[in-house]
């Protein structure tokens, strides 16, 4: 599966099967979560055969056979969330290429005391949880390009479908608080704008470093630069 392939196929999952992950697989995890750490400047941590983090009063019933999940933290920082999306993302769309599930998770999720490390000014900012879900997931009703993009009939094609992949990234509640602006051509380069939403639920710096993963899978990072 390429990563293009696992935008398409990757749908949030919440319940999973009791099913250890591969050794294989779980080298390969590592390996893809030290390489991220090092360039987004985080501290992702997969944590194995662990299920009372998602079995304490926050879980809310929502998840079931989690015994597998990230969690996902980095030093205080104002771009912090937008990082956390960014390479977050980047990790679930490789496990997916794994023959893995994911789910982004924000809150219904339990601290469990000795799982994890934290540095000195570091906090969590998610969890996501993985493994092999009991299902792929279902699709659920996305906005149209015109609605989070200035897109019209000059714009780059490139730039359209960018737009395409950024509808199909995970957000908060499915609330798609972003939108992406072609600003044009300067010294030779395009350049393009992602901005943030208002919403009362929140997630929203995260939800754009998301959707800004995968605008430049299905753009082409080649194509375009970030203003």
């Amino acid at each position: 599966m390429t990563i293009q392939e696992a935008i398409e196929a990757r749908h949030s999952v919440r319940a999973y099967k009791e099913q250890p992950l591969a050794k294989e697989v779980v080298i390969e995890l590592q390996k893809k979560i030290a390489d991220l750490n090092g360039k987004g400047q985080l501290h992702m941590q997969l944590i194995l055969n662990e299920p009372r983090a998602f079995k304490g009063v926050f879980a809310y019933g929502k998840f079931f056979g989690v015994n597998n999940y990230i969690v996902v933290a980095g030093q205080k920082s104002d771009d912090l969330d937008e990082r956390v999306g960014y390479f977050g993302e980047q990790l679930v769309l490789f496990a997916q290429t794994l023959g893995l599930n994911t789910c982004w998770v924000g809150l219904s999720y339990t601290k469990i005391p000795g799982t994890y490390v934290l540095g000195d000014g570091e906090k969590i900012a998610c969890y996501i949880a993985i493994g092999y879900g009991e299902t792929q997931g279902v699709c659920h009703k996305i906005k149209t390009v015109e609605q989070v993009s200035n897109i019209n009939d000059t714009t780059p094609l490139w730039f359209k479908k960018g737009v395409e992949a950024a509808l199909l990234a995970p957000t908060a509640v499915n609330q798609q608080k972003f939108s992406f602006e072609y600003i044009g051509v300067k010294d030779g380069r395009h350049q393009v704008l992602a901005k943030k939403g208002f919403s009362m639920i929140g997630y929203t710096q995260m939800d754009v470093g998301i959707a800004k993963c995968h605008f430049e899978i299905g753009a082409g990072k080649e194509n375009f630069e970030w203003v």
